[in-house]
């Protein structure tokens, strides 16, 4: 099996990786200048740090790098059986390049975005074969986070789930099918853990990193403030505008201006030195300035509901909207963001009435629809339903 992948950057080079070594031709295109050179360089040192420990061996290694292309020319994804773009996030960008890369395809070929949040619709809609064309979202690092989100849009075929599924399993990642809308599962039911901590942090309720603690406290392999500035508040800030703007400004979604201006200001986080923390010390900082900090732990109680019982209601919402099965929702939770426990579970072991009362609270306080409980979660207040396996057992009317 040929795979071609388009972007030679972090993200892609990992794609293709995982392609590779499960026995696939992989080619990387990227016009970039120097892309190419930093992607085959990243594989070599991954390659020979595997072979050293004893991972793979140096004959695997050779046999690997030697089904391995980089081209700075798109006529090498010709003859290509699956393509995955894996490009900056901007519609126009991909549709440009999604026009120019199909012609050379054949018309049984699969075509494939690795978007995290912009639509399926809309980037398949210059397609000859939209039907050929969906989302494939990994995440990052993509060699070692098990999810995948398989997303379908209008015009995709039936086959296009069934066949991305299986390869997935094939390729040892857990797939998950997601309806198409803006963020698909994780990156929309993960908004709060972002913005209602900043959220904390801009009332004043607590600093940076007893917000951190607190949360971590919980299982949370990282804080909230830890993990944006590891991702990048030019990637993260966009993504939560991007799922903002397509909810059609729902104020669940709404972006903070605390994040943006570090965005404006370059302030990008890790990659920059610095970010909500200050790294010019070490890229430790986060985890010392979090070691230092002594939180009251009714205060620190308090910070996990309110970002908690908001990370349920969208997960809630998300299965309420038919995005997900409750079972899918809580496992690209687990798998793709290394959340301790599903939403879903979470909510069940908490007790649907103190998810419900902790958001009427909030509501009735600062009048913010940010905080609405999802008509799902007041149904199952009610007694009158409860989630099974893959969906609501008592589908309601009002």
């Amino acid at each position: 099996m040929k795979v071609a992948v388009l972007g030679a950057g972090a993200m892609g080079t990992g794609i293709g990786q995982i392609a590779v070594q499960n026995g696939c031709h992989v080619v990387y295109y990227d016009s970039f200048p120097g892309a190419t050179d930093r992607s085959k360089a990243s594989i070599e040192k991954i390659f020979n740090r595997l072979a050293e420990k004893g991972k793979i061996t140096s004959q695997q290694k050779e046999e690997m790098l030697g089904r391995m292309q980089w081209s700075a020319d798109i006529d090498a994804v010709s003859g290509a059986d699956l393509v995955v773009e894996a490009v900056i996030e901007d519609l126009d960008v991909k549709k440009d390049l999604f026009a120019k890369v199909e012609p050379l395809l054949r018309s049984d070929a699969w075509l494939c975005t690795n978007t995290s949040s912009l639509s399926i619709a809309a980037l398949s809609s210059g397609l000859t074969h939209p039907e050929r064309f969906g989302g494939l979202h990994f995440f990052n690092p993509a060699p070692l986070m098990p999810l995948v989100e398989v997303v379908p849009g209008v015009k995709t075929g039936d086959d296009f789930t069934e066949t991305m599924e299986a390869l997935m399993l094939e390729w040892g990642k857990v797939p998950v099918v997601a309806k198409d809308t803006p963020g698909f599962i994780v990156n929309k039911v993960a908004r709060p853990f972002y913005s209602e901590a900043i959220k904390l942090y801009e009332e004043g309720v607590a600093s940076v990193a007893e917000i951190d603690a607190a949360v971590k406290s919980i299982g949370f392999r990282m804080g909230p403030f830890e993990l944006t500035d590891l991702i990048g508040h030019d990637v993260n800030y966009t993504v939560t505008e991007t799922v903002w703007s397509q909810f059609f400004y729902d104020p669940r979604f709404r972006p903070s201006i605390t994040q943006k201006r570090l965005k404006e200001a370059g302030l990008f986080g890790r990659k920059t030195g610095r970010g909500f923390y200050n790294y010019a010390s070490g890229m430790d900082a986060a985890v010392v300035a979090q070691e230092e900090v002594e939180i009251d732990p009714l205060l620190s109680e308090k910070i996990v509901e309110r970002i908690l019982c908001l990370i349920i209601n969208e997960a809630l919402d998300a299965v309420w909207q038919g995005i997900a099965s409750p079972e899918n929702v809580d496992l690209a939770m687990t798998k793709g963001v290394n959340y301790p426990k599903g939403p879903i579970q979470w909510g069940r072991e908490m007790g649907w009435d103190q998810v419900l009362g902790t958001l009427k609270r909030c509501h009735k306080h600062y009048g913010d629809d940010r905080y609405r409980p999802c008509p799902l979660l007041r149904h199952l207040n009610t007694g009158n339903a409860e989630l099974g396996e893959g969906q609501l057992t008592d589908n309601f009317m009002v």
